[in-house]
């Protein structure tokens, strides 16, 4: 297909960027079938400013202190302290009975 150069008008700042023909044939091949609707200059600052938030994603990402909670192992007993807050349905291991389990995660549904 061929593509041309579009004027499309950003959601944000409401100014007129070009989606290039380049651009356009980059996210057809992606699978993308949005076309984007902020220029590159606000989708820079939303990407930077995507780093200051905090949350279990950006934690992953060095984006803060990550805060932890007291448990008791299901396995052995002893105190242990977890990343998440424990739930009364669900078991908590330490590290070593953690991995003597195999390190196995259950997903919930």
């Amino acid at each position: 297909m061929a593509y041309s150069d579009l004027t499309l008008h950003c959601s944000d700042c409401g100014d007129s960027f070009t989606f290039t023909a380049g651009e356009q044939e980059f996210h057809a091949q992606k699978g993308f079938s949005n076309r984007p609707g902020r220029c590159p200059s606000c989708r820079a600052a939303r990407k930077k400013n995507a780093g200051d938030q905090s949350g279990p994603r950006h934690d992953r990402q060095g984006g803060g202190q990550r805060s932890m909670h007291s448990a008791v192992c299901s396995g052995c007993g002893q105190q242990t302290e977890v990343p998440f807050q424990p739930t009364q349905d669900r078991p908590v291991y330490c590290r070593s009975c953690f991995a003597t389990q195999g390190g196995k995660r259950t997903m919930r549904r």
